[in-house]
């Protein structure tokens, strides 16, 4: 098997999710499981930090900067590179040398903090450039290129070892496609981006499920460089109901070599990284084959000690079967899938012929349903705060599935309607969300189409309110 060089190969994790940045403990923490893991990469770029992205033009101030102080320390420390990003793409016009010197000054205060490493995001923008800027350089990648560009020389006169990092506006292989960026957005940063610096690629997709050798050797060719991977398999900012503790997975480990890096952008709420980034680790220092549901398996029996509890220890196979159920975007773990496929084809046939099968399928649910309850006595309070609306949601499905069918195995109950006393229209599965997801159905095939009956009687008048526009009513996707 190929191999690389590991102090040029990029491997941990990216802080680049929407909403609430991790505290400064959790990122402390994080570094330890890197530093003892062998990662070698923390990537500083949450998108709510107001002055990374949305005022990207104003300095931190004082408690800032020594914030950011003591987490270049301590990447210093256990021999983490730090890399700090600036998304100035929402409002940045390209063709002012004023905007130059705002992104130098932000720039030059990391600097004078020990920084060493950077980059320029320009991901989830507006699809449009300032005509100024759109005479000058006639493409968003021909203007991108020349900030980029300029900054990376800038920096290298000031740290001349310093690792520069880019994030395109089509950062998928589906945006690709779109030609989102413009005609020819990949192969013009591929002729103008200076050789030197890393572009920042997530896959065919933004949440990829598999990402192949042969994916990334034809983007190779267009961006005449190895990509950066910015993986998002672990992501969970796009529903928060959800959250992920799968393995790394859908990547062979021949993509180790065809790639600058490997990293990871996971679920926001950090104490459900803890298995993601395990097997990430393990992933990048493997030999031989991956077994991505062994690596999952390991990683669980790692995390349990962060499941102590106030009473009785808590049960490894209860833990992934918790964990099954809330695996991967793309799928369930065995143990959740099987599951939901024996409550699927219960409720689905005759309660007259379920017999023993719907006692087994409610002692099932019932060990799933204490499980969930015996978490609100995690002494770890971070993990079960980040748990509970979540498992609580779980809780109500399974208690539902328990009674429906409880009621269809009492004889005589067979054809007759079940009416619960608990989970009533308006406050279960309730509100303007839920009554729209319930119009369209997401197809097999990946289209959408309205659901065949929306029964919805259960709906309080709306009442109109004006809204102020943001800057992703412009967003292109």
């Amino acid at each position: 098997m190929a191999t690389h060089e590991p102090n040029n190969f990029l491997a941990g994790v990216i802080e680049g999710f929407y909403g609430p940045p991790w505290t400064q403990a959790e990122r402390f923490e994080l570094f330890d499981w890197m530093a003892a893991w062998g990662l070698n990469t923390y990537f500083y770029a949450p998108k709510d930090d107001l002055n990374q992205r949305a005022i990207w033009r104003e300095l931190y101030s004082g408690a800032e900067t020594e914030a950011l102080g003591q987490l270049i320390q301590a990447c210093q420390q256990r021999r983490l590179r730090f890399v700090y990003a600036l998304s100035p793409g929402l409002d940045i016009r390209y063709a002012h040398p004023t905007e130059l010197d705002q992104l130098k000054r932000r720039f030059e205060q990391m600097l004078t903090l020990g920084c060493q490493n950077f980059s320029l995001l320009f991901d989830d923008i507006p699809d449009r450039m300032d005509p100024e800027d759109n005479q000058r350089f006639g493409s968003f990648a021909s203007a991108q290129c020349h900030v980029v560009n300029a900054l990376f020389r800038w920096t290298r006169e000031r740290c001349p070892a310093a690792r520069f990092l880019f994030c395109p506006t089509p950062y998928c292989g589906r945006m690709a496609e779109a030609k989102l960026g413009g005609e020819g957005y990949l192969a013009a940063v591929g002729r103008e981006l200076l050789p030197e610096i890393d572009v920042c690629w997530t896959g065919p997709e933004i949440i990829a499920r598999e990402i192949t050798v042969a994916h990334v050797q034809e983007l190779q060719t267009v961006l005449r460089r190895k990509p950066l991977i910015w993986d998002n398999l672990h992501a969970n900012d796009y529903d928060g109901r959800r959250f992920f503790c799968g393995p790394y997975s859908g990547r062979p480990p021949e993509l180790r070599s065809e790639v600058s890096g490997l990293l990871s952008n996971p679920n926001t709420e950090f104490p459900f990284n803890f298995v993601p980034l395990r097997t990430l680790a393990e992933f990048v220092h493997c030999r031989g084959t991956w077994d991505a549901r062994q690596a999952y398996l390991a990683a669980m029996r790692e995390w349990l000690p962060h499941f102590a509890t106030s009473g009785q220890p808590l049960a490894l196979e209860d833990l992934i079967l918790l964990g099954d159920c809330y695996y991967l975007p793309h799928e369930d773990g065995a143990e959740a899938s099987a599951l939901f496929e024996r409550g699927r084809d219960l409720v689905a046939g005759n309660p007259a012929t379920w017999g023993g099968e719907a006692a087994a399928f409610r002692q099932q649910i019932a060990r799933l349903r204490e499980f969930c309850f015996r978490l609100t006595e995690l002494r770890h309070r971070p993990l079960f705060y980040a748990l509970n609306r979540r498992v609580w949601e779980l809780r109500e499905e399974l208690d539902l599935l328990d009674r429906y069918v409880a009621f269809k195995s009492t004889s005589g109950n067979e054809t007759n309607a079940y009416h619960p006393d608990s989970h009533l229209p308006g406050t279960y599965r309730g509100g303007l969300v839920a009554r729209l997801q319930r119009l369209l159905q997401p197809q097999t095939d990946g289209t959408i189409a309205p659901t065949a009956q929306v029964s919805d009687r259960f709906s309080p008048p709306l009442v109109p309110r004006k809204r102020r526009k943001s800057a992703s009513d412009d967003l292109p996707f």
